[in-house]
Order: structure tokens, then sequence, then C-alpha cells
């Protein structure tokens, strides 16, 4: 009996194409190196004999020349600016001079790389400085504005009952041991709030619909989106006064105050919105439908957990321009001395116009608690920013302890479930009888 194995099937043009592939010509075998034939194919590492290496560059690791190019420039620009400002032209003032020292630091370092390096590098030195100078420049402004803040008001922040007291049975003329600004804190966090509950829902949504729907009126919505970005507060401020307080509620009140925030941050949250959810990969999205799910379902499970980094710091943007406002609530929630809670009646004070009721007494106790003031809100914005970076600042796929702890649950009974299923398939005698 002949079996399948046995059979050969015996092709004359193919036998022939596996006797060339086997032996090839004479020729190619003395041309030199050729390409492997198919089926014998192999690898050959190339011989680094004669191959010159060159230095390994240092990325990272500054050299001798380097830091004598950096200093040098320094210190010949600063006695540059000296002489004149000192001996050769009749100029004065701080300002003018380190203007003047900047920028002959910076010519005098790109004469110096250029004596031995090419025209690449001396550009690619030169905007690197012209980098560090601008990242040094706002971290130095920004340590002086909070160091600023903090000696001048530090003479009020010295005193527990600043923190804890109002101005309810406080004059100007009273020293720093008594009064607080407990009412603008209380404040500021009602109005600012109410604003985010307002704000958060409307400018991700629209941010959604720009980019999931989008259409013609979504470019309408876009437009008046950036005109509003520009908006000047005092103009939101007017809008909600005459729109809200004259026509509706009849006075001043935090409400009407969180209105006017909501104005001023509303666009900005959704511009940068906007462009978070546009850095979201279509391949996810795609991959989403693939699988069947609608689109509502792909924005709530991929699009949105996706951006939430960046939508985090799209609020933490429209939250720095909102709790800092002065002209809008200065029209809409009025001044007090006593603590509030009701946001709906009454007016509720807020910690930039306690800094401008403060500030414009003449009184230097007064001054002082407008320093302390000042302080105190860079400190409240500080605490919110890090609240939102431990409740967003995770990427895209990284899970909490919480949720790590349900998924493994899950796994398990599913784990579970699977094995019981597969004893019961394996013994007839526990499978339960139908219903």
């Amino acid at each position: 009996m002949t079996t399948p194995s046995d059979i050969t099937i015996v092709n004359p043009r193919i036998d022939a194409d596996t006797a060339a592939l086997a032996e090839p010509p004479a020729e190619v075998l003395t041309a030199g190196p050729q390409p492997p034939a198919a089926g014998r194919a192999r690898t050959v590492i190339p011989s680094a004999e004669g191959v010159e290496v060159g230095e390994k560059r240092q990325l990272h690791v500054s050299t001798a020349e380097d830091r004598f190019n950096l200093w040098g420039a320094l210190a010949a620009s600063a006695a540059l600016a000296l002489l004149l400002f000192g001996w050769f032209a009749p100029l004065t003032g701080g300002v003018g001079w380190a203007v003047v020292a900047y920028l002959g630091f910076v010519g005098l370092y790109a004469l110096l790389v250029s004596l031995r390096s090419s025209r690449q590098d001396v550009a690619d030195r030169v905007m690197t400085v012209l980098l560090v100078s601008a990242g040094v420049l706002l971290f130095a402004a920004l340590v002086f504005v909070v160091l600023f803040a903090l000696i001048r008001g530090w003479s009020a922040l010295a005193h527990a009952n600043f923190f804890t007291q109002t101005m309810q049975f406080a004059g100007p003329l009273d020293p720093l041991s008594v009064g607080g600004i407990l009412h603008a804190i209380v404040g500021t966090l009602i109005q600012i709030s109410i604003a985010l509950a307002i704000t958060i829902p409307l400018g991700v949504a629209t941010a959604v619909f720009l980019n999931e729907i989008g259409g013609r009126f979504a470019r309408f919505v876009r437009t008046v989106a950036d005109a509003m970005t520009a908006l000047p507060s005092i103009v939101a401020g007017l809008f909600v006064y005459s729109a809200i307080i004259t026509l509706v509620t009849h006075q001043r009140s935090g409400f009407a105050a969180s209105l006017a925030i909501t104005v001023m941050m509303l666009p900005i949250v959704i511009r940068a919105s906007d462009v978070v959810l546009r850095l979201v990969a279509g391949n996810l999205r795609e991959a989403s439908y693939a699988l069947g799910s609608s689109r509502w379902r792909t924005v709530w499970h991929i699009v949105l957990p996706t951006a939430r980094s960046g939508l985090v710091t799209a609020v933490i943007l429209g939250t720095a321009r909102g709790i800092g406002e002065t002209s809008p609530v200065l029209l809409t929630s009025g001044v007090t001395a006593v603590l509030n809670l009701n946001p709906f009646s009454g007016p509720m004070i807020s910690l930039p116009l306690q800094v401008f009721d403060f500030v414009k007494s003449p009184e230097p106790t007064m001054i002082a608690r407008g320093f302390g003031t000042a302080a105190a809100l860079i400190l409240v914005v500080l605490a919110l920013f890090f609240t939102a970076r431990l409740i967003g600042g995770r990427g895209p796929g990284q899970l909490s302890d919480r949720q790590r702890r349900r998924a493994a649950e899950a796994s398990a009974r599913d784990a579970r479930r699977m094995t019981e299923t597969a004893e019961q398939r394996s013994n007839p005698t526990l499978q339960e009888p139908p219903a």
C-alpha cells in the first residue's frame, strides 16, 4: 500500500532550478562578495580593521574651553559695560548697564566660540545661551515676586489671627495682632469653586464638540472662544453687573462674582482643552470604533482619559486667570469686613479685592496686611495647583492603587469562573440540569 509520504512528484523545471541554486556558476564564485542564494542566507560581520573611529563626543559635559569662553565673555562684558557707563559714554542706570552687559556678553561669547568652531557650532552655542538666559530671567522674576510679597507681608503673616479672624472688629489704626483675612479666604474658595463647577464641564464639553463633531457651527464657536480670550476683565464685570445684578438679583453677591470669573476662565479652558484633544492619536479612536464602540463611549473611555493630564493643565491655566481677577469682582461681589457663607445673598469679598482694599490705605499696618494677603493668595494658588496635579497628574494608562486592586480582584474572579467552567465541561456529572 502506498502512503502519501512515499509519493514523489518529479518536475524537471523545478529540479533544474534547484540545481542552479545549489551550484552557482564559477564566474559568480570568483567575482567577489555576492548576495547569498535563497535558502542559504547567513549573517556576515564586516571587519573593523582599518576603519578610523572618531573621538566620542560628550553632549552633557562641558570642556575647559567651553568654560573659558563662557566666563571670559562674562568678565569681558562686565568690564566693557563699566567702561561705557563710567568713562566713555554718558550712560547711567542699573537696568541700562545690565542690558549693555548682556548684549556685550552674547557678542563676545560668539566671537570666542568662532575662533575654534564652525559657523553651525557658533549658532548652536549662541541659541543655547539665549534660551538659558530666558529661562533664568523668567525664574528670577517669579522668585522676586514671591519673595517680595512674603518679605513685605511677613509682619502680618507671623500672627496666627491673620488666618483665623476677620476685619469686622479691626480698624486701620489697630495693630496686626487684631483682625485677619478669614472672610477673604473663604470667599475666594467659594467663588472659585462655583466658577470651576460651571467652567470645567462646559469648557471640556465645548472642546469635545469642536474636535469630535465639528462642522460650520464649530468654526463659529472656535472664533468666539478665540475672541473671548483677549476680553478685558472689566468688560466681563460690566456684563454680569448689567445682566445679573441690575435685572435679576438687584444686589452684589458671591454668585455674581463667580459668573464674572467664569466668563474670564471659560475661553481659556476651551482653547487649551481643544489643543490637548487634538493631540490624541487618531489610531486610538479608530481602534475603538473597530471594536464596535460608539462615538460617545470612545470619547468617555479613550479620548478623555488619554488627555487627562493636559485637561488638568487647561483647568489650572483657567484657575490662575480667574482666581486673581480684581476688576470684575469689584463690580459684582462688593466689599465687606464680615464672613459671609451664602454666595447668593450679600457682598462676599475675595483675596484680590481684599489686597486692593488694604493697599489703598496710607496706614503701614494696612499695607502690611495687603502684602500678607497677596502672599496668602499665592499660597492658595499653589495649594490648588498641587491638588490638581495629584488628581490628574498620572499619564494615560496609569492606574491608581484602588484601580489596580479592582483590576486584580476582577482578574481573580474571571480566573475562578473559567476554572469552574472547565471543570464542569470535563465532568458531565457536575453539570446542572436545564431549568
